[in-house]
């Protein structure tokens, strides 16, 4: 047997390829859109990729199905409650996919979304107890996945995470303890709250550590794993809905088109967005009139995604070189609308001081000195569970993900200082807050972080 996980930290997503080098045959399961991975696995093992398989309709990342048959000419694989509108296989409970000595063995697992299945993998006939199970986002290293993504879909959260305490007694929890689990996401994902940074474990490793699985009422279950889950950024929903569909296919390696400075301006008087993706430190040195500042360094797409709308058009900006990345990793969540990228970013700086401004950035220090004498608006752009640990002052708490709809909220003539954990997503808000006309905003360098004298993290 042939095994490999690919784990995307950005994004904290898992894929996997698992192939039979007896036959050549392959599969993968939860593509990415970027597929050239994939592709050159396949052909260092010899295989040939015969199926992509999707756990469910993932609404955090654009899978890469589409972008795999077109390749390789791969059958795509669903659960059978799920409907499509392109061609695929109805993979039913019970179903097994066999790649030669190596089979796949499948599970519905409804409670994160209706058609969520999971893979169990066996690695021989011989096999008494199966290698392991692919659980997408039904159950995760410390963690299960959440029921009330689809609320906005018609789907209560109630009856979904019912539905995924039955899936994981009845289908997950029967397998042997020894069976190695491998989920679809890890720590940092915001299909959970409490993911581990373990991208692998076991059966009786999670049934003896997992908090979600500890419970014998479903009710108790319900209530604990939808308390306190993260906002999802705002583009869920829609990579919900477009994994779903037939939609563009993506080519990872186009470049975004080179604009002009004059095009940039017209472009952005006309709704267009610039994304300047330099580090928070550098975007405060000078930056171009009206950009937001989301670096390319952190969690790119998803907290581009959550202050962005799909239907904006975007030029990117930045670091020479790094307009295709931001490029590919824009479109892993389906943002395929980059009309162009600015180069020579510096070069325009310097000759239209006019259109260029720095960010405004506080210390701890600096912020201690101001509490007590201005009239100073306080805004915590980090998530709820987060401000468990404590607050500065009176701020108010908009996390990041929700703040281009709640603005109203603020009063844009006081001066504002922004802050999250570590400086990242404060750098974002406040940029945000600049374009939108507020006329004093700073953020915290070091976030709270700094504040209470902590290691520093986003």
């Amino acid at each position: 047997m042939i095994f490999e996980q690919f784990y995307l930290e950005c994004l904290s997503q898992a894929s996997y390829l698992i192939g039979d080098q007896s036959t050549g045959r392959g599969v993968v399961v939860d593509p990415r859109r970027d597929i050239d991975i994939y592709l050159e696995s396949a052909r260092e093992h010899g295989l040939e990729i015969v199926m992509a398989i999707e756990t469910h309709f993932h609404a955090d990342f654009l899978s890469g199905h589409l972008e795999l048959a077109e390749a390789t000419g791969a059958e795509i694989g669903i659960g059978a409650a799920g409907e499509a509108q392109f061609e695929h296989r109805a993979l039913h409970d019970g179903d097994r996919i066999p790649l030669g000595d190596v089979e796949l063995e499948v599970r519905e697992t409804p409670g994160h979304t209706p058609e969520s299945i999971s893979v169990v993998v066996w690695d021989s006939p011989e096999a008494t107890e199966p290698y392991a199970v692919l659980t997408g986002d039904t159950l995760f290293i410390g963690d299960v996945g959440r029921p009330d993504l689809l609320s906005s879909l018609g789907m209560t959260a109630e009856e979904l995470g019912r539905n995924l305490y039955e899936s994981l007694n009845e289908k997950i929890l029967t397998l042997p303890d020894s069976t190695r689990v491998y989920p679809g996401h890890g720590a940092g994902s915001a299909c959970g709250k409490n993911l581990s940074t373990e991208t692998w474990s076991t059966i009786g490793e999670q049934r003896r550590t997992n908090y979600a699985l500890q419970f014998e009422d479903a009710d108790d279950f319900v209530a604990a794993v939808t308390e306190g889950q993260p906002p999802a950024p705002g583009y869920f929903v829609y990579d919900a809905i477009l994994n779903r569909k037939r939609r563009s296919v993506f080519h990872e390696s186009e470049a975004p088109t080179p604009m002009s400075l004059e095009e940039t301006l017209a472009a952005m008087a006309d709704g267009t967005v610039l994304i300047d993706t330099r580090d928070p430190a550098v975007f405060a040195q000078g930056h171009l009139v009206g950009a937001v500042n989301v670096g390319l360094e952190g969690r790119f797409a998803e907290y581009a995604g959550s202050v962005v709308s799909p239907d904006q058009s975007i030029v990117l900006t930045g670091e020479p070189g790094s307009e295709v990345e931001a490029r590919v990793r824009l479109g892993r969540i389906g943002f395929d609308n980059v009309s162009g990228h600015l180069p020579d970013l510096e070069r325009h700086l310097v000759e239209h001081p006019e259109l260029s401004r720095r960010a405004s950035r506080l210390t701890a220090d600096d912020l201690r000195e101001r509490l007590g004498s201005d009239d100073l608006q306080l805004l915590d752009v980090r998530n709820v569970g987060e401000t468990g640990v404590g607050v500065i002052g009176e701020a108010i708490v908009i996390p990041v993900a929700q703040l281009p709809g709640r603005l109203e909220e603020l009063d844009p003539g006081r001066p504002t200082l922004v802050y999250c954990a570590g400086g990242y997503r404060s750098s974002i808000a406040a940029s945000i807050l600049k374009a939108r006309g507020f006329v004093d905003v700073s953020d915290l360098i070091g976030g709270y972080d700094a504040w209470v004298g902590s290691p520093a993290s986003v």
